[in-house]
């Protein structure tokens, strides 16, 4: 039995293509065409002749449907490619409007309730894994993405390929996260769970990296062993990280370059729930007390 080639339109071609020029990365291909689905559905058609008022209506739909900034602004990113870059329509690009995304404060746990949420995961690999995560300050994407090479024990480091905005970088490597790498290495081997070149965390085939998505359910089901009552995800980690390090008077440069951040005002938000930067202030409050 055959299976028939799906037809691709030419127009839905030379998107591809053009995202293949740029060597765009799947994950962002996939969204823009996600996008542009998105735009001919709301059509009811190809959307190569769509107009301005046609761009209004449809982004006040995403508004109306209840679509969050970060999906709504994500939606135009991908929309403002295909206007022009494939349709070359600079123009019309021009008329799509962001919206303001608004900045709140991560949740932070304290070291004991961060130590309670590794010990919490239910096998060694999560453990390790979580450990990376808190240790080296990666993003989940970052720390399924390791390979057992990335590990320099002579400069104690952690090599990161291709992090965020095709970026490589090293991040630190602690003794007592060494110690925790060593240990799930002899282990993975001994059980046959690890090739000797391969990822550090794999998935249930070898040859293949552990996914995010089991990443996340490991971190939801570890906070959920240890009775954290914060909601806790793989970047609640990234954040202690930051965090800790500020409290512990690390220069936020350093730290800039740890997480791997482009602008330090990035960085810099993490200034606003460092407790320990607010502990050492002494309120003016202080001065009216009677002495």
């Amino acid at each position: 039995m055959t299976h028939a080639t799906p037809i691709i339109s030419p127009l839905r071609q030379r998107m591809l293509d053009d995202m293949r020029m740029r060597k765009l990365a799947p994950k962002t291909q996939s969204a823009y065409l996600r996008a542009v689905q998105r735009l001919a559905g709301f059509l009811g058609r190809p959307p190569s002749r769509v107009t301005a008022e046609e761009l209004r209506q449809f982004q006040l739909s995403l508004v109306d449907a209840g679509s969050s900034p970060i999906v709504l602004n994500a939606t135009l990113t991908g929309l403002k490619f295909f206007l022009e870059v494939t349709l070359d329509r600079a123009a019309l690009a021009q008329k799509l409007r962001p919206v303001r995304v608004p900045r709140t404060l991560p949740v932070v746990l304290s070291p004991q309730e961060v130590a309670r949420l590794i010990a919490g995961a239910s096998n060694l690999k999560h453990q390790t894994a979580l450990s990376v995560a808190y240790g080296a300050g990666l993003r989940a994407s970052e720390v399924v993405s390791l390979k057992v090479g990335d590990i320099d024990s002579q400069r104690m480091a952690l090599r990161v390929e291709q992090g965020k905005g095709r970026r490589d970088r090293y991040a630190m490597l602690s003794p007592v996260l060494l110690e925790r790498l060593r240990t799930w290495w002899r282990v993975a081997h001994a059980q046959g769970k690890m090739l000797d070149r391969g990822w550090l965390f794999p998935g249930q085939n070898v040859i293949d990296p552990m996914s995010t998505r089991q990443l996340n359910r490991a971190v939801h089901a570890a906070a959920a062993n240890a009775e954290l009552d914060k909601r806790v995800s793989m970047h609640t980690l990234r954040h202690c990280f930051a965090t800790h390090l500020l409290e512990q008077k690390v220069d936020i440069r350093v730290i800039q370059v740890l997480l791997g951040h482009k602008r330090l005002d990035t960085t810099a938000l993490y200034t606003q729930v460092a407790t320990e930067i607010l502990h050492a202030v002494i309120s003016p409050l202080e001065a009216t007390r009677a002495g």
